[in-house]
């Protein structure tokens, strides 16, 4: 199941839900104030490798290399 970002639409409080793909804000209640349907974020995602990679140009701002 995905983790979804939300926000409240009466306090303005962020939050994340683990939820269904099928599961809709009608049945999300804010943590905080207890409002419902609040607005689903937009969110980014990350990864992780165990692939090494090198820095070609200059100093690399992720591995702090120069």
């Amino acid at each position: 199941m995905p983790i979804y970002e939300y926000k409240c639409r009466k306090c303005g409080t962020k939050f994340e839900l683990l939820q269904n793909i099928s599961g809709t804000n009608k049945d999300v209640i804010c943590p905080k104030c207890g409002a419902s349907c609040p607005v689903k974020q937009f969110s980014v995602f990350a990864s992780s490798s165990d692939v090494k990679t090198e820095c070609t140009e200059g100093v690399c701002p992720t591995c702090n290399l120069s």
